[in-house]
């Protein structure tokens, strides 16, 4: 089988295709056929080594998001069989509970376990979930990382409800997935961006105010504006130390941010002050569980609600969906497709 692995080198680029043997499942493991897969921030950095060299994890396959059809199973497998349309979950061995090391070590594409950008993949049984009907495979292949990270932050992270107002930054898959969320949920929201092409398109799912942080620096005060002074009641932060401390202006007293993201990078002078004074939860969102993935897949079967897909590049072009990723020009999510 085909599939791509991570080499020595710099930049997106970094990664070859391969043949390898087409793996074969063990007790209680489901052998999958990938028809897509979709990328993520982390992907990119995984590849190239983000935080030096000796990170970058040479050989492993790389990308933790896919979908594709159960082919193979081995003995003690339930509830799953073959022929049935399924996604693995960014960290198959997270079932339900705490986060811990061991479970987080499993994340899919990464130093841990080899990911998705292959033509086969073979996960434990209990670590996929059945893809909903009314999705495609390009669809579905968006949902393991961004769509669960989104439902956790909202949801678990914060206690998301009706009426309330949720602020979200810009206009990747974390933030399009928690805009269709939040508004399933009946919350207002004020989605920021630097382009006006891409906060008319969020204006269309539903985003109830938008700035544009280029022409508004000052957004946390223009959110404060929207909000009559009191500022939102949560948060989805998914660029990092960059925009923090705007966003801890932007949130309301005893509000609510949900942090996941190092698109800003990972470290720099925080606002303590802010957050004790306005007595603000921050909760570390590390994307969720099995058993999280499996409540979000329902809301979206019962709401037949739809990714938002940005562009499809085929298996052979998956460096060019790298680099477009890279780009930061997508709008939703970027998918590779396997095949026709």
């Amino acid at each position: 089988m085909r599939a791509y692995q991570i080499i020595a080198g710099d930049g997106v680029d970094a990664v070859a295709l391969t043949d390898r043997p087409a793996p074969t499942p063990g007790h209680g493991e489901v052998a999958i056929d990938v028809k897509a897969c979709s990328l993520n921030f982390r992907d990119l950095n995984t590849i190239k080594g983000y935080g030096g060299a000796a990170a970058k994890p040479i050989g492993r396959v790389p990308l933790s998001d896919g979908a594709g059809v159960v082919s193979a199973a081995g003995g003690g497998v339930e509830g799953v069989k073959v022929g049935d349309r399924v996604a693995p979950a960014f960290m198959p061995g997270h079932l339900d509970g705490p986060l811990t090391p061991e479970k987080q070590a499993g994340s899919l594409g990464g130093a841990g376990a080899d990911g998705m950008l292959a033509e086969q993949v073979v996960m434990p049984a209990t670590g996929v979930v059945k893809m909903p009907a009314h999705l495609s495979f390009e669809e579905a292949a968006t949902l393991p990382c961004a769509a669960v990270t989104a439902w956790y932050a909202l949801f678990v992270g914060a206690q998301t409800k009706p009426g309330d107002t949720v602020l979200l930054l810009g206009t990747g898959g974390v933030s399009i997935f928690a805009l269709q969320f939040a508004k399933l949920a009946g919350a207002r929201v004020i989605l920021t961006s630097s382009s006006d092409d891409k906060l008319a398109r969020a204006k269309t799912l539903g985003a109830d105010h938008v700035v544009n942080y280029r022409t508004t620096p000052d957004w946390d005060q223009a959110v404060l504006d929207l909000t009559g002074g009191a500022g939102a009641d949560v948060a989805v932060e998914v660029c990092g130390p960059g925009t923090l401390n705007k966003t801890l202006q932007a949130v309301r007293f005893s509000g609510s941010i949900s942090l996941m993201g190092v698109l800003t990078g990972l470290a720099d002078q925080v606002d303590t002050m802010s957050i004790l004074r306005k007595n603000i939860k921050i909760q570390g969102t590390y994307v969720g569980s099995v058993a999280v993935m499996r409540d979000m897949l329902r809301a979206i079967d019962i709401n037949q609600l739809r990714p938002v897909v940005d562009k499809v590049f085929p298996f052979e072009d998956a460096p060019a969906a790298l680099r477009f990723q890279e780009s930061g020009a997508h709008f939703g999510k970027v998918v590779v497709k396997m095949g026709e």
